[in-house]
């Protein structure tokens, strides 16, 4: 049987390459810190926006664009936008 073609988005891959350098830069932010807990409390709420980017990243380059990639980016996005109103960088 013959595989299927992924469907492509280039706007999603913009916006994961987009995704993936901000997540870069908070991380290397977050690293900075000083105290240790403060730290480990960042990191620990920074969580759910690496998780979404890591699937959503995986099943991009898994089965293209589909509803489901869409909706990974938008949580990928509420839950980056959860993190920035919670805590200031």
């Amino acid at each position: 049987m013959a595989k299927r073609r992924r469907k492509l988005s280039p706007e999603l891959e913009k916006n994961i390459s987009l995704a993936k350098k901000q997540i870069e830069l908070i991380t290397a932010i977050i690293h900075d810190i000083d105290e240790d807990d403060i730290q480990e409390e960042y990191k620990s709420a920074f969580l759910p926006v690496m998780s979404a980017y890591m699937s959503l990243d995986q099943l991009y380059r898994e089965v293209g664009f589909n509803d489901e990639t869409t909706n990974l980016h938008l949580l990928y996005l509420t839950s980056l936008d959860q993190f920035k109103s919670e805590y200031e960088l």
